[in-house]
C-alpha cells in the first residue's frame, strides 16, 4: 500500500493526489539540467499535465546537491543526497529523464548521480524513458542509453528531440505537434 505524501520532501516539485486513496503510478522525473527554467524542466511540466489526476509525479530539484561520485564513500552510508536519491528511485514505479547535451555528451552532474545509482541496484528493472532535449543531442542520447543499459534500467522509450527550443513557444510551451504526439505515446508506454 502506498502512504500519500503529507508534507512536501525536500526538492521535489510535487503533484501528489489529496485524500487517502491509493496511487496507481508514481513517477519520478530527473531533469538533466540544473537550470530550473530549462526546456528540459518545461517538458518535465508539460508530463506531469499528460498523467492521470491519481498519478504520484514528483520532479527531482537536487541533482546539484549529489557529491563528485567516489568509489570509496560508495559503501554502507553514502552521502546522504545519494541515499534519497537512490530510494526515490527504488520508490518510483517509473523513472522520466529529460536531458540536454552539454560539449557533445552527457551533462557532468547527471552522468555523476547516475554513476552512484550503480552499486545500487536503485534502476534495476525500472520502467524509464530518456528524454534528450538539447540543440543537437546526437552524441549524449545513445551514451546514455549505454549508462542506462549499465545500471540495468528497462528502457520502455527514448525520444531525441534536437532542435528544441524551436519546438517551443517563447514561454517554454511545447508547439511543435510531432513533438507533443512522440511525448504523448512515450508517456502512455509506462502508464500500460
Amino acid at each position: 500500500m502506498l502512504t500519500l505524501l503529507t508534507r512536501p520532501l525536500r526538492g521535489l516539485v510535487n503533484r501528489v493526489p489529496s485524500g487517502n486513496i491509493m496511487q496507481k503510478q508514481t513517477i519520478l522525473a530527473i531533469p538533466g539540467s540544473l537550470r530550473t527554467g530549462s526546456s528540459n524542466h518545461h517538458i518535465l511540466r508539460f508530463i506531469s499535465g499528460l498523467l492521470p489526476a491519481d498519478a504520484g509525479y514528483q520532479i527531482y530539484e537536487d541533482l546539484a546537491t549529489i557529491p563528485p561520485f567516489d568509489p570509496g564513500l560508495d559503501n554502507e552510508q553514502p552521502p546522504s543526497p545519494v541515499i534519497e536519491l537512490r530510494q526515490l528511485i527504488a520508490d518510483a514505479q517509473a523513472v522520466i529523464i529529460c536531458t540536454p547535451e552539454y560539449a557533445f555528451g552527457v551533462p557532468g552532474q547527471l552522468k555523476n548521480a547516475l554513476d552512484w545509482m550503480v552499486s545500487s541496484g536503485s534502476f534495476s528493472g525500472k520502467p524509464t524513458i530518456l528524454i534528450t532535449a538539447s540543440t543537437g543531442g546526437e552524441n549524449a542520447h545513445p551514451a546514455l542509453l549505454k549508462v542506462l543499459g549499465a545500471i540495468d534500467a528497462d528502457v520502455v522509450g527514448d525520444l531525441l528531440i534536437s532542435f528544441v527550443r524551436s519546438k517551443m513557444d517563447s514561454g517554454g510551451t511545447l508547439s511543435d505537434e510531432q513533438t507533443i504526439e512522440q511525448i504523448e505515446l512515450l508517456v502512455k508506454s509506462i502508464l500500460r
